[in-house]
């Protein structure tokens, strides 16, 4: 794997554009030498450190410091909750009941701007997630929703995190009944994105149909914050990638109308 484009660099810092199927940080399954940091590391050397980390099937942007006052600068704002993160996310919209059905409308769609104001925990029969909690189980999460395309079964949606928390929009989207399509995760069911059940009268080949989108369908589209040095605010975007775009471009063209689940 080649290191990814670069979206801004600096003395201070650097912003990379993750792709999907990427680790930001070493990961037990993956050949030493196929994460990001050690990647950039060969560039920048070993002082480079993560400011935030994202989910390997995501895409977008991953901000590196390149010196330890830049990291404490940058990491203070994650704290603080100043640094302002916007993902991208193609949701499946699956049966919701109990509390989970009083986020959908009387279609059962989604509402056009919502807050998902749950306490988010450690899951112990699950390592690596996290659930909603309750009580002092939990650490209070916030996240705020808007839909920016509705679709029969699916919906695009913008995800603004308060705060770093790792999984965050993902535990959260879930806990609405609109996990992220592929998220095997938090999805109970997994519901892949397939052109058959867009299209009517669509004639399969030979081979077995292949999702649309193949991994996790959550974008790392900007990240806002105060720059360490300049102390202006400074916004890093990535673009959306080609899968993303093609999903999108169906979806668009037969995934309107009808009623959602």
């Amino acid at each position: 794997m080649t290191l990814p484009d670069i979206l801004f660099e600096d003395d201070h810092l650097v912003a990379f554009d993750k792709p999907a199927g990427m680790p930001v940080v070493p990961s037990g399954h993956r050949a030493r030498g196929g994460s990001l940091i050690e990647m950039a590391r060969e560039r920048y050397g070993r002082q480079l450190a993560a400011v935030h980390l994202m989910d390997e099937g995501a895409s977008g942007v991953v901000l590196f410091a390149r010196t330890k006052p830049a990291l404490d600068f940058l990491s203070g704002q994650f704290q603080s909750k100043t640094i302002e993160c916007a993902y991208l996310a193609l949701v499946a919209l699956v049966p919701a009941g109990g509390a989970r059905a009083a986020m959908r409308d009387g279609a059962g769609r989604l509402p056009a701007e919502f807050s998902v104001d749950l306490p988010l925990g450690r899951d112990r029969d699950t390592p690596g997630r996290l659930r909603v909690a309750r009580g002092r189980a939990g650490s209070p999460a916030e996240t705020r929703v808007r839909v920016l395309e509705p679709f029969e079964r699916f919906a695009w949606v913008e995800c603004r995190p308060l705060g770093g928390r790792a999984h965050q929009a993902r535990a959260h989207l879930a806990a609405c009944a609109a996990p992220v399509v592929n998220d095997g995760l938090y999805g109970d069911a997994p519901v892949p994105l397939l052109l058959s059940e867009l299209k009517r009268r669509y004639k399969a080949g030979r081979e077995p149909e292949r999702p649309l989108v193949s991994r996790l369908a959550l974008h790392a589209a900007s990240v806002s914050f105060i720059h360490p040095a300049g102390r202006e605010r400074l916004g890093v975007t990535a673009p959306l990638p080609d899968d993303l775009g093609v999903a999108l471009k169906y979806l668009r063209k037969f995934g309107r109308g009808g009623r959602a689940v």
